[in-house]
């Protein structure tokens, strides 16, 4: 699995509610690498590697922001809204994809030429503001290109290699999570570990962790990682009195907080350290804002832990990741199932 793998992963759109092809896609990614991969009813997808106790779960997701259909006005223009934390100031004079009922529509977000406006009185816009133009005159026309209300769409924008090993596009949160999934199932067939092994991709994250409630309850894992992304604050403008201090290119990040049981943290860190790993560390207060705080809450309580893989300019269509970073997540992911033992209980007392 090179990162010509993880170009055809991210170019296929999965907005939140929305992620079957993109989950089809994985599950045939995987299906040569684990011993039996499954789904459920809301597209939540999973890969086994068979062994003994423990049940670990490895956790991703698979969702991305997007926008959403919400009018037709009567000259054919459209009026959208965020799917998830998609932010409104990047979309003015933006091009987006509109999925119909026939299939993909282009269009484009409306933008009042600087020559025509008042710039003192520039502002950003609100979502009731902005507009798209699809090309149609009237709503007769918006239907007969497939288009409706409810419809999801994206930002146009192709994902490509970048300088210094670095990617660059939309949706590398969290399909960078997903691909370090795979490449971690890729080394544990290989050498197969003791431990059951589930690395599962979930959906709807963007929109409250709703699939990941689902996965947690049902494999009721005796352990579980979960892998998103984190911000990059390595660039200008950052405080990191504030934001804390994590590097692109400089390893995964470990979270320390409520939600990480410390057993858990320490096992990864013994095991970063025994392996070469690069690890840099962060500190969450009431929650971590990902799949994390549903799995470690759920049923009688998951010992888990967030690791998260550095991302600049998150949210947008220009995310940019270090493919070395997604590297050594999945290598420390695999190096964790491989430590553990029918023993390891991750009880704080006993």
């Amino acid at each position: 699995m090179n990162q010509q793998a993880l170009l055809e992963a991210l170019a296929i759109p999965s907005p939140s509610g929305w992620e079957k092809d993109g989950q089809k896609l994985w599950m045939d990614l995987v299906a040569g690498v684990s011993d039996r991969v499954e789904s459920d009813a809301y597209g939540n997808a999973w890969a086994v590697i068979e062994g003994g106790a423990p049940l670990v779960m490895l956790e991703a997701h698979a969702d991305e922001i997007g926008l959403i259909v919400r009018h037709v006005d009567e000259k054919g223009f459209l009026s959208v809204g965020p799917i998830g934390g998609s932010d409104r100031t990047l979309a003015p004079a933006r091009r987006i994809t509109i999925f119909g009922a026939s299939g993909p529509v282009s269009g484009l977000v409306g933008n009042t030429a600087i020559h025509l406006r008042d710039t003192k009185k520039d502002k950003s816009p609100e979502w009731k503001d902005l507009f798209v133009d699809i090309g149609a005159k009237s709503p007769a026309e918006v239907t007969e290109r497939g288009v409706r209300v409810g419809n999801p769409a994206i930002f146009e924008a192709a994902s490509t290699g970048f300088h210094g090993g670095h990617i660059v596009g939309r949706a590398l949160d969290n399909r960078i999570g997903g691909f370090a999934l795979a490449l971690a199932l890729d080394d544990l067939s290989k050498a197969r570990p003791g431990a059951t092994t589930y690395a599962v991709n979930c959906v709807q994250e963007e929109i409250g962790s709703r699939g990941a409630r689902m996965v947690a309850h049902r494999i009721a894992p005796s352990a579980a990682l979960i892998f998103d992304v984190t911000h990059a604050t390595d660039t200008p403008g950052i405080d990191a009195k504030e934001h804390g201090l994590v590097g692109l290119g400089k390893g995964p990040a470990i979270s320390h907080g409520a939600a990480n049981h410390p057993l858990v943290v320490e096992r990864l860190i013994a095991v970063a350290e025994k392996e070469g790993i690069p690890l840099q560390h962060e500190a969450v207060s009431r929650c971590t804002c990902t799949d994390a705080d549903v799995i470690y809450t759920a049923r009688d309580g998951i010992p888990c832990a967030l690791v998260s893989i550095p991302l600049r300019y998150m949210h947008s269509p220009v995310e940019m990741a270090s493919f070395d970073d997604i590297r050594s997540t999945a290598r420390l992911a695999a190096a964790f199932v491989h430590s553990l033992t029918d023993s390891d209980t991750f009880r704080i007392h006993g």
